[in-house]
């Protein structure tokens, strides 16, 4: 009867310590892009180079900016939206049960090809063109208007 006891006891004690040692959230936002190895910043952060992956610890809009030679810088919001299990009062449930919970956001970017810098393109010719024959149009006006 007292090893019976004993080893309910132990039991529950082990109950215990595993509900109170509770679990873990882990938060990450995966980035990538095409094409890959763009220099990315979050809230003004650098962070490293696409792809990637890094941790966070709130939920909401955060401002992403890409960077990648010879392609247009991309400057945009992103949301990290809150999942269920980590609303106020069912967090408390997330966080008392002995496990890793993971929740992982993707974001992926399609860079544009600079048409300035980028290589050349029948649209970076057009742009160019249109460019120099609204130079041209410019002089021509202020030489008339003199």
């Amino acid at each position: 009867m007292a090893a019976r006891a004993i080893r309910s006891g132990v039991l529950a004690l082990g109950a215990a310590a595993a509900l109170c040692a509770g679990g873990c959230l882990q938060r990450t936002i995966s980035i990538t892009s095409t094409p890959a190895g763009a220099i990315v910043w979050l809230n003004d952060q650098e962070l490293g180079r696409t792809p990637l992956e890094t941790d966070f610890t709130f939920y909401g809009v955060y401002d992403v900016r890409l960077k990648l030679e010879g392609y247009e810088p991309a400057v945009t919001s992103r949301k990290a939206s809150q999942p269920i299990y980590e609303w106020a009062g069912l967090d408390l449930i997330s966080e008392a049960i002995p496990a890793t919970i993971r929740t992982k956001i993707s974001w992926h970017f399609d860079l544009a090809p600079s048409l300035i810098s980028g290589p050349a393109s029948p649209e970076k010719e057009t742009a160019e063109n249109d460019l120099v024959e609204r130079a041209k149009k410019a002089r021509s006006d202020v030489e008339r208007g003199r």
